[in-house]
């Protein structure tokens, strides 16, 4: 302690001297004399302990950075200690990402597909890239407005009918007054845009920002930038328009909105699950659950969706399967349906896969070298195809 209060006593004293110039030439000569008459001075007394302390605490907030004047001693280590919560959670749970080769489901289809395995916090991808890539989701967004509706009472299941306008649409099922269920099944796009028109722009939007919906935009709101249809019954910010959203997002939030840490009531999930059920009965034991989606741009089909849920084997997963425009080849929602059902009755859960993670990763860089690398995405209009009647399903 002795040699502490010594060595301190001399900094600051070095420290004292170094202002002034005058003083440094007498310093220089006679420094040894300072230094003994310093520490007779402060070396000798009976609260020498104490002075040593406050010239350390002198020297030491002198010489600190003013961004650590700003808090105090107590918020040093919480903020040294302190991680962001994401960040935790990430590190945590790490998701695993299986590449899978599924080309022969999509029969030179430029398209991805995804299923989500939350118990297992597993993806199975095919053709990752374009998974990432944020499309409009066109009809699959009936599965949001309808679930809000449901939420805050705007429709009611048993008292849903609403009122046809009298025009004529090119699907004939859309020209008579509709119910929910039957809106829902044959996705009629007029009873939803009056239904999310009822929603409300605030209470869409914030929907979106909680469900982390894609890139949340509904700045469209009436659908203008659509470049196939100007009807304003038939168009809207879901429509190839200003909301897009990736396949695997469509999945996430699937998994955000049925999964066991959903905000949404029981009631109007279960009545939502009523009308996304498929009626076709695939296998015994495997409940699928989705909705199609399909958009044009200049008469050709661009984007085509199926996204949901299934329940097989006492376990839920997440899918998504969308199809992107190519050329020569049938590129429709109803495709994709079909796609999606075949790849999920025939998924096995993560927990019945035999092997670890290494041989997971080993099945991964396998399939790489296997696989074809997948057609590019290119959504420019390309030659025509045979004109549809569908505008979008």
């Amino acid at each position: 302690m002795k040699m502490v209060r010594i060595y301190l006593s001399i900094c600051v004293m070095k420290r004292i001297i170094w202002r002034y110039e005058f003083i440094q030439q007498i310093y220089k000569r006679y420094s040894c004399i300072f230094v003994l008459l310093f520490l007779g001075l402060t070396g000798c007394s009976k609260n020498s302990d104490t002075s040593a302390d406050n010239l350390q605490m002198e020297i030491s907030s002198s010489e600190e950075t003013a961004p650590a004047e700003e808090g105090s001693a107590g918020d040093i280590p919480q903020i040294r200690m302190e991680m962001p919560k994401n960040e935790v959670q990430k590190a945590i749970a790490e998701p695993m990402i299986e590449d899978m080769d599924w080309s022969d489901c999509f029969d030179g289809i430029n398209g991805t597909a995804v299923i989500y395995e939350p118990a297992g916090n597993c993806y199975q991808i095919y053709n990752q890239e374009l998974a990432l890539i944020r499309r409009s989701p066109c009809s699959t967004f009936k599965i949001i407005s309808s679930l809000i509706a449901l939420e805050n009472g705007i429709i009611n299941p048993d008292e849903s009918d609403r009122t046809w306008s009298g025009e004529i649409f090119w699907n004939e099922e859309w020209d008579r007054d509709i119910d929910f269920s039957d809106a829902f099944r044959s996705s009629c796009v007029w009873y939803f845009r009056e239904i999310i028109d009822e929603i409300g722009k605030d209470r869409m939007q914030e929907n979106l920002n909680a469900l982390g919906y894609g890139n949340c935009d509904i700045s469209d709101w009436e659908g203008r930038l659509n470049t196939n249809n100007n009807n304003p019954a038939l168009t809207g910010f879901w429509i190839e328009s200003s909301l897009l959203i990736s396949p695997r997002e469509q999945a996430e939030v699937m998994e955000r909105i049925f999964g066991d840490n959903t905000e949404y009531s029981e009631e109007p999930l279960d009545q939502l699950k009523q009308v996304m059920l498929l009626s076709e009965q695939h296998s015994a034991d495997t409940s699928i659950y989705g909705k199609t989606g399909m958009g044009k741009a200049n008469g050709i089909v661009v984007d085509s969706w199926y996204t949901g849920f299934a329940d097989a084997s006492d376990e839920r997963i997440y899918f998504c399967v969308y199809l992107g425009e190519t050329e020569n080849k049938n590129v429709s929602s109803a495709k994709a349906k079909e796609i999606a059902i075949k790849i999920v009755l025939n998924y096995v859960p993560d927990k019945e896969r035999a092997g670890s993670r290494e041989q997971l990763q080993e099945g991964k860089r396998l399939g790489t070298e296997n696989s074809q690398e997948p057609e590019g995405n290119s959504l420019t209009k390309r030659q025509k195809m045979k004109r549809n009647t569908e505008e979008e399903v």
